[in-house]
């Protein structure tokens, strides 16, 4: 793994986007093995309980064991996107959005100028998330689609659900490729498979 050399080629921005169990990840998986570069694991996950460390265990063991990996927060992952070449896989563009939606206050108790306020905070930072990187990487993006399910029936949960929307929109408009997962097959809905140099 890793032994092709993409320095010469330009930036690409890929965006995987699925439901829960859609095989979003594995598809983002594959994406990035058969391009035969150097991977980088970006590491949104954040364990706070034994279920989300057991989620994140079954996720390593099955990467490639030459696959590197970089955890930190929101702020680092965004700068490691302008730093680190070869393929970066974020995964996920949800949990990484979960992290920045619960700093400071409360979203529940924020008013709607508070709130607006600090999802145009959010928007800035996805911004440069997704902002063309460095010659010679491809960001993958994962991120899960919440807007099929039901509506929220709590104040944060529906502010958490339109975030994640606009946020997959904004991402979507910059990315080179676009791609929704269901039942572990791609829809594209942007570029397609054979849309990209890093082939």
């Amino acid at each position: 793994m890793g032994t092709r050399d993409y320095s010469a080629l330009g930036s690409e921005i890929t965006l995987i986007l699925g439901g829960a169990r859609s095989g979003k990840s594995t598809f983002a998986e594959k994406l990035a093995m058969d391009t035969h570069a150097a991977v980088t694991y970006l590491a949104a996950a954040d364990a706070q309980d034994s279920e989300m460390q057991a989620r994140i265990e079954m996720h390593k063991k099955r990467r490639p064991a030459g696959w590197k990996t970089f955890e930190g927060d929101p702020y680092e992952i965004c700068q490691a996107t302008k730093t680190i070449k070869g393929v970066l896989l974020l995964d996920c563009l949800t949990l990484w959005l979960t992290r920045l939606f619960l700093e400071g206050d409360a979203a529940e108790d924020a008013s709607e100028k508070e709130w607006q306020a600090r999802e145009s905070q959010i928007r800035a930072l996805t911004e440069d998330l997704c902002s063309l990187p460095p010659k010679g990487t491809h960001l993958i993006m994962v991120s899960n689609e919440v807007g099929f399910g039901l509506v929220p029936s709590y104040k944060m949960g529906r502010r958490f659900r339109d975030l994640q929307g606009r946020m997959n929109q904004l991402c979507a408009s910059k990315a080179d490729r676009a791609a929704l997962i269901v039942a572990g097959y791609p829809l594209w809905l942007k570029g397609g498979m054979e849309d990209h140099c890093w082939k």
